[in-house]
């Protein structure tokens, strides 16, 4: 057992939803849905679970509670999970699955509470990593789950028989999860929540790696909640800086590209041929492809100039994601593509590792010391809202243009926020001579933020 043994209940309840991040996309084209609703599938996610986060974070903070918190979050997630495959309504799914990510958002903050409420600050890096390291450990497990399940299962039941069955075992999942925590999950000393510093844990959450989730689903709730709790739009906007705006602008167009390609992903890969089980195995690539490179990640950004190692990952990743499409054409699904498929995603995987590493840490250094709290929120906020964006966007176009167009098109939208990053020399100048962040450290994490 881990210090907190409770964490292995929640890395148990983090299995379910590792599985129905791809399990529901694959279910509304299992029902028919076009690119254009896959769009609207993540952006509605977004959308929702943003606000939701800010709402259920002050409830954390003001309820005598906040086990109750979770355990309703899982039970949210288990009923959820059991009542999507019982609809063939695409309309309806697009509500159940943002309800889904709205009762997974509730858990964040009281998690992140129960892990640093009772250790001395100087152990907050230690315990978030550790909560995030058994997050990421389900949110694989359960892309393997998909991947044994669609292989397995799909043998004996018809492929949208397979889906539900495998809605039922994550709804399952939760369930046992939920009781394991109902039994072993602290409750924190209320004077020991009252002295947890926000901006501080914000900072921590903000330029703190981004793993086994961060590849493929950019929307991180309880990063949005901590990073914002004390933000003050009055006095950000008089202290920004022309360089952090600049910077921000950046931040909108990569992040639209990075949604604008993975929203309408599922159903090109299921066209090309790509049966359930290797859409959730590319997926999985892609996550650990990135979980595994934050270590390097973090030793290239102490060592080279992030301007220019950002401007990089993004780069490669603006060139990796329309080639998939072209993978796709070419070579479809059979042994060629595969691994053709395979050796993209990886990429895709591992420029997400050194732009996570980078970004949270160019805009604490380029922000002035006075607002760089609320600057972290405007990141994490601005990530979300461009992450819905590039949802919409990118299901639309490979609606009405297919997938090579919008796949070419988000490569494009990347490049120009790679232009805007590459041309702020300020970045090398204020980040050159800068001591090494916790995002830096490859003891400080080695999972998913929430």
């Amino acid at each position: 057992m881990p210090k907190h043994r409770w964490l292995v209940a929640w890395g148990l309840g983090s299995v379910s939803v590792g599985a129905a991040s791809l399990l529901v996309p694959l279910y509304v084209v299992r029902l028919g849905g076009d690119p254009f609703e896959l769009g609207l599938l993540g952006a509605v996610a977004a959308f929702v679970g943003a606000p939701g986060a800010l709402v259920w974070g002050r409830l954390a903070d003001r309820t005598s509670n906040p086990r109750g918190i979770v355990l309703f979050s899982l039970a949210g997630v288990a009923v959820l999970l059991g009542a999507i495959p019982l609809f063939s309504s695409i309309p309806v799914v697009v509500l159940g699955n943002a309800l889904l990510w709205l009762a997974f958002a509730a858990a964040g903050p009281v998690l992140t509470l129960l892990v640093v409420a009772d250790v001395p600050e100087r152990e907050w890096t230690h315990e978030i990593a550790l909560l995030n390291k058994y997050q990421g450990y389900g949110w694989a497990a359960g892309l393997l789950l998909g991947i044994a399940w669609s292989a397995t299962a799909g043998r004996v039941l018809s492929p949208t028989a397979t889906q539900q069955s495998l809605f039922v075992a994550c709804a399952a999942t939760a369930i046992a999860a939920a009781a394991l925590l109902a039994r072993w999950m602290p409750t924190p000393s209320r004077h020991r929540i009252a002295r947890v510093d926000p901006e501080r844990v914000g900072r921590l959450l903000s330029v703190g790696r981004r793993g086994v989730r961060g590849a493929t689903v950019v929307f991180t709730p309880n990063r949005l909640y901590w990073s914002t709790r004390q933000f003050d739009p009055a006095r950000v906007a008089d202290r920004f800086t022309p360089t952090l705006a600049a910077y921000f602008l950046g931040v909108v167009l990569f992040f639209t590209g990075f949604s604008a390609f993975f929203a309408p992903l599922p159903l090109y890969l299921t066209d090309v041929g790509f049966s359930s089980d290797l859409v959730y195995g590319l997926y999985l690539v892609s996550s650990l492809g990135s979980a595994a490179f934050y270590t390097a990640a973090g030793r290239l950004s102490s060592r080279f100039d992030l301007r220019l190692l950002q401007t990089g990952a993004l780069g490669v990743r603006a060139v990796a994601m329309p080639l998939v499409a072209v993978v796709g054409a070419v070579l479809a699904a059979g042994l060629a593509g595969t691994l053709a498929a395979v050796v993209l995603f990886a990429l895709i995987g591992v420029t997400w590792s050194v732009v996570a590493v980078t970004a949270g840490t160019i805009v604490a250094r380029v922000a002035p010391a006075d607002v760089r709290g609320e600057a972290l929120g405007v990141y994490a906020a601005l990530s979300v809202l461009a992450g819905g964006i590039g949802s919409v966007g990118g299901g639309a176009l490979a609606a009405e243009f297919g997938f090579v167009v919008a796949f070419g098109v988000a490569g494009v939208v990347i490049l120009l926020g790679a232009g805007v990053v590459a041309a702020l020399r300020e970045i090398s100048a204020r980040t050159a001579t800068q001591p090494a962040t916790p995002s830096q450290d490859p003891t400080t994490d080695s999972g998913s933020e929430l």
